[in-house]
């Protein structure tokens, strides 16, 4: 009976896991949210480098523990050893109820999105869409039935590639490496394409808002709110961490992919936005639904639209694979430690995947899909992961304290500065945005309290500890 995973992934398929689960959707959608809220270009393009400098410091925290414990379940392995079983199994607990699960529905939700520029998917009146609801103390209200057309090619989606993976971990890597490659490739030639037209101009880098103008505690608060947009584009750095125990060299290899990853993503991401800002005012950008096709469109006419949204569907379908590829195997550690339910730690006696945690996790992902819209997952998700970042990071002090002996293939450059930073950016990041989100619920400008939302799911982890413990 096969009870481990092999080790069949290499350097470059962990190098796109890390590419391609970070450029998925957020630099085709989040910028447009991000300028109604700062107002300038200069600024726009500032959040997106230092999201990404910050996102670095907290992967090269994590590295320095990957490469000590290259263990299949990532962080939830290396919570145990930091902080214990309990904290241990509510990072799992949040990884598959919020985080991991939100994060493949909110980039399958985008690929539905841009599935209307080419078909117009069915949609119910908006009183039958508010006439089923679901009614959630201290948190708020969501529409199970809202953009249904939308909904369903998202669950389509997430069902094949949940499919594709269940048959074979190896064929699952190999179709990211493609998709990886064949994205970033894309993408450089749409920024090349868009910063050498004769359409753009220059002067739209130095020309703000005519209407948006945050100062004061404003201009922090949209400050904050933009970096929660950016730090969603970048999220996915960590599904690298785990598939730790089917890497090949991991010591070597998780470091040098998290590294290269990151900073080509950074790249990426700047050049994007200054694209975008190049072709579109800010003003305009901000009121896009579909910025990249928008600024497509300016650039190459008709056609580009179409091939923006072309792109955006396989970008999109290469990232949802990646992170559908990784985000199980939390829950499959976890269950392999009988810390979840039994079935979820075995491996398909003929594939050798982790098949039932696949299944499970693709079940729960179409009924977060179903629950909210794309905000709402983005924002719910963000909120909670970064809680769990801001642990991960603290905790490397505690294992230099604990086991200062163990050894360490790879050690985290500027400690202890580099971490410590990034712990204390995390904590004001989290409570502006608690601050923030109770705010905008109060004002009337959300349904729903996003952060509480998830750390609502992630309390009802707390009964399911004991329950799992007793047993």
């Amino acid at each position: 009976m096969i009870t481990k995973l092999k080790p069949t992934l290499g350097l470059w398929t962990s190098i796109s896991l890390v590419v391609g689960g970070i450029i998925g959707s957020g630099i085709f959608l989040k910028p447009a949210v991000m300028a109604s809220q700062l107002g300038s270009p200069q600024l726009l393009i500032w959040i997106w480098i230092i999201a990404g400098v910050i996102t670095l410091f907290g992967a090269l925290s994590n590295a320095e523990v990957a490469a000590m414990i290259p263990e299949t379940g990532g962080q939830f392995v290396f919570f145990k050893y930091m902080y214990g079983d309990f904290v241990a199994f509510l990072y799992g607990w949040a990884a598959f109820a919020v985080f991991n699960t939100a994060g493949v529905a909110s980039i399958a939700y985008v690929l539905g999105t841009y599935v209307e520029y080419f078909v117009a998917l069915p949609r119910f009146s908006v009183e039958t869409e508010k006439a089923i609801s679901l009614y959630i103390p201290l948190v708020g209200r969501i529409y199970p039935i809202e953009n249904i057309g939308v909904k369903s090619v998202t669950i389509l989606v997430i069902a094949l590639l949940t499919a594709i993976n269940y048959r074979s971990t190896k064929s699952g890597g190999q179709i990211q490496v493609f998709l990886t490659a064949l994205k970033v490739v894309a993408i450089l030639i749409i920024i090349g394409g868009f910063l050498f037209s004769s359409k753009g101009n220059s002067a739209h880098f130095f020309e703000n808002s005519g209407t948006i103008d945050p100062t004061g505690i404003a201009l922090i608060g949209a400050v904050v709110a933009a970096l929660s947009g950016a730090f969603w584009g970048y999220d996915g750095w960590n599904n690298i961490t785990f598939v730790g125990g089917e890497i090949k060299d991991p010591q070597r290899n998780i470091p040098a992919s998290l590294f290269v990853g990151i900073i080509v993503c950074i790249v990426i991401y700047g050049l994007t936005t200054a694209a975008y800002v190049f072709v579109l005012p800010i003003d305009q950008i901000a009121s896009s639904s579909l910025v990249a096709a928008d600024a497509a469109q300016t650039v190459f006419g008709t056609v580009g639209g179409a091939l923006i949204a072309a792109m955006v569907i396989l970008s999109t379908f290469g990232t949802t694979n990646g992170n559908v590829l990784a985000t199980a195997r939390v829950s499959f550690a976890m269950a392999q430690e009988k810390n979840f339910f039994f079935a979820v730690g075995k491996v398909h006696p003929r594939f050798g995947t982790p098949a039932n945690a696949l299944l499970i996790h693709g079940v729960y992902t179409a009924l977060l899909v179903l629950s909210g819209s794309f905000d709402m997952l983005t924002d719910m998700l963000i909120f909670v992961s970064w809680l769990f970042y801001g642990l991960s990071a603290a905790g490397l002090f505690i294992l230099r304290y604990k086991l200062p002996d163990m050894p360490r293939p790879y050690k985290v450059w500027g400690y202890p500065w580099i971490p410590a930073s990034f712990v204390l950016f995390t904590l004001v990041f989290l409570i502006v945005t608690l601050v923030t989100d109770i705010q905008r619920y109060n004002d009337g400008e959300s349904p729903i309290i996003n952060s509480i939302f998830g750390l609502v799911l992630t309390a009802i982890g707390i009964p399911l500890y004991w329950y799992f413990k007793r047993k």
